[in-house]
C-alpha cells in the first residue's frame, strides 16, 4: 500500500556532503514515521535517523551533528542531509516507512530498494 523511491545517492570524497530523498506514494496518510537505515557489506543494517508525523527526530549517535532528517508533507518526501561524510559510512541507504493500524496499534514497515552511497578517502 506504500511505495518508496529513493534518490540522491552517489560518490563523494571524505568530508563531502550528499542529500538523499525518499518519495512515498500510495496510502501515505497511514504513515506515522519514516526513517533512513544503512547497510555496509558484511555489516548489519543500522538505524541512521527517523522522523515522526509530529516532526520529532532521532539520530544514531555516530551521525549526530552531521546528518539532518526532514520532511516535506506536500511532496510526501523525506530527506537526509549528510555532511562531513566518512569512508566508513559507505553503504546502501534504505528508506523505511512505518504504518500503524489505528484500531489495533499493529505496525508494519515498508522499505525502499536502497541507494548506494560511496565515500572515498
Amino acid at each position: 500500500q506504500v511505495q518508496l523511491v529513493e534518490s540522491g545517492g552517489g560518490s563523494v570524497q571524505a568530508g563531502g556532503s550528499l542529500r538523499l530523498s525518499c518519495a512515498a506514494s500510495g496510502s501515505t496518510s497511514s504513515i506515522d514515521a519514516m526513517g533512513w537505515y544503512r547497510q555496509a557489506p558484511g555489516k548489519q543494517r543500522e538505524l541512521v535517523a527517523v522522523i515522526t508525523n509530529g516532526s520529532n527526530t532521532n539520530y544514531a549517535d555516530s551521525v549526530k551533528g552531521r546528518f539532518t532528517i526532514s520532511r516535506d508533507n506536500a511532496k510526501n518526501t523525506v530527506y537526509l542531509q549528510m555532511n562531513s561524510l566518512k569512508p566508513e559510512e559507505t553503504a546502501v541507504y534504505y528508506c523505511k516507512a512505518r504504518v500503524v493500524l489505528d484500531t489495533t496499534g499493529i505496525q508494519y514497515n515498508y522499505w525502499g530498494q536502497g541507494t548506494q552511497v560511496t565515500v572515498s578517502s
